[in-house]
């Protein structure tokens, strides 16, 4: 296999492996959050809009994990510097 090979492989898999735990983690740490805060709700059904605000911005930045790693995906897939660093070596080099 040529390098232009071995980087789109490697590029590929890695975007999927990204995507995949980058989507996982944050389901599950949703998830959690959101069952704690509606047991917290049964508890404390007073404390209700303080309890909402502090969950809607802990899902924010739980959810933001996510968007991070699918942007990460997308630049690897899209416009990757290592591809475009070889292509440039490989066209100076002829």
């Amino acid at each position: 296999m040529d390098t232009l090979t071995i980087i789109a492989v490697a590029s590929i898999i890695t975007a999927g492996l990204t995507t995949g735990i980058g989507a996982v983690g944050p389901a599950l740490g949703e998830g959690r959050a959101v069952a704690n805060a509606l047991a917290s709700l049964a508890q404390q059904p007073d404390a209700a809009p303080t309890i909402t605000r502090t969950l809607f911005v802990g899902l924010a930045m739980i959810e933001s994990i996510a968007i991070y790693c699918f942007v990460i995906s997308i630049i690897l897939i899209f416009a990757n510097p290592f591809w475009n660093h070889v292509v440039s070596q490989a066209a100076g080099g002829r």
